[in-house]
């Protein structure tokens, strides 16, 4: 059983999550970065291999059917042609989930409705029963996407998307997406090895920045603390023994960090949240937490590479002085334009030699720094366009490297 996989990803990321799949499942297998995704050509084991080691895909999603539509009629009769009897049973329950790009359908709602119809009516006439919707736990997970013209059916091998790495109990205000943090570390072109050199985060937040990079730093595969949504599908129950090993090399993989992950907070009460996060993702061991200011905290190393994705309002102050206004732009007056002209200078005075990596959704973040970025990479953080700059620090000085074509 092979398929065409698709890979969907954030905005941004599809070249980065390409080199990935190859990196993960070797050149000799087929990968074509798309808009919005990656399409992978495997199998089975193709799939569950990419749900456990995948950082930057957000679903792994098995194709079932594709072709054009009008009307919700014709939705009704692309869905009868899946073989359902392969993938469900009366005694299984299914959910679906709907997406649409300029869809000409009046309801998605109902577009959704007819698609259950056709599912539960193919069921019904091979085995006279019907299975159930269920939409917290189903056996099999669905997703429709409707293009203007044509129509995509997919069994989502995933289940829960894939950011949800299975250790985040404690979130902090708007927290990051692991698969953003996985995505902000792999355009730095940090891969946790020696030559990489340390990680630091200064404003941590939740952790997941510092989080991803111990576990990449540890060798630890991003889904060994969930479950997928294949693992109770069909299809997918022959390779049950083959799962299983598969888990188990990944386990054999893990090691003690090849470099030093340092992450730090102005608030106690986010690093105590970073703390227990690392501790259930198991990399307690790995990342040196600090409760420090950023403007005040001295490098950890003598050089690194820095990646943070700094908040506004309350956490930039200095602990003590309390912002009331959460969501300032970097050219009003008031802290957090203030907080960005006296890390700069920080930087500059004591970061000689380190690479700072700022995700922002101010273009003109740089302009607030007072420094030259010598590289911006757009990035999407869910509906915000936002860009990840690079600022090459040197001493006393704000003069980097031209931007790179």
């Amino acid at each position: 059983m092979k398929a065409a996989l698709f890979l969907p990803c954030a905005a941004g990321v599809e070249a980065l999550l390409a080199a990935e799949c190859a990196d993960i499942l070797g050149a000799e297998v087929r990968v074509q970065a798309a808009r919005g995704g990656v399409t992978v050509h495997g199998d089975a084991v193709t799939a569950m291999r990419l749900n456990l080691h995948s950082r930057l895909a957000q679903r792994v999603l098995w194709p079932l059917v594709h072709g054009p539509y009008q009307s919700e009629h014709d939705l009704y009769a692309l869905a009868g042609h899946v073989p359902w009897g392969d993938w469900i049973t009366p005694r299984h329950s299914f959910r679906i989930d709907t997406t649409a790009q300029r869809s000409p359908l009046q309801s998605l709602n109902f577009a959704t409705l007819r698609v259950k119809d056709a599912l539960c009516d193919r069921v019904r006439d091979a085995t006279g029963e019907r299975p159930n919707v269920d939409t917290r736990f189903p056996d099999l997970s669905l997703a429709l996407h409707l293009s203007p013209t044509h129509a995509t059916l997919y069994a989502d091998t995933s289940g829960e998307a894939l950011f949800k790495r299975g250790w985040r109990e404690a979130k902090g205000e708007a927290p990051l997406k692991e698969t953003l943090a996985a995505a902000m570390l792999a355009a730095a072109g940090w891969r946790g090895a020696p030559e990489d050199g340390p990680l630091f985060d200064p404003c941590c937040g939740a952790g997941t920045i510092a989080i991803e990079a111990a576990q990449i730093a540890c060798g630890i595969a991003p889904g060994l603390q969930r479950r997928f949504g294949f693992e109770k599908m069909l299809p997918f129950r022959t390779h049950q023994a083959l799962w299983q090993r598969m888990k188990t090399e990944a386990r054999a993989q893990q090691h003690a960090p090849a470099v030093p992950v340092y992450a730090g907070d102005v608030s106690f009460r986010m690093t105590d949240f970073a703390t227990r996060n690392a501790e259930r993702a198991g990399v307690a061991k790995a990342i040196e937490f600090k409760t420090a200011d950023a403007l005040q905290r001295m490098p950890p190393a003598e050089g690194g590479t820095m990646m943070l994705n700094p908040p506004y309002g309350e956490r930039i102050d200095a602990k003590g002085r309390g912002s009331q206004n959460s969501r300032e732009s970097f050219q009003d007056e008031g802290s957090p334009a203030d907080f960005f002209r006296q890390l700069a200078t920080h930087w500059k005075h004591h970061y000689a030699g380190w690479t700072a990596w700022v995700l922002s959704p101010d273009m003109k973040l740089p302009q607030a720094l007072r420094l030259k970025e010598s590289l911006r990479v757009p990035m999407w953080n869910g509906p915000i366009e936002c860009r990840l700059f690079r600022f090459e620090l040197v001493a006393g000085s704000a003069r980097t490297p031209k931007p790179e074509a």
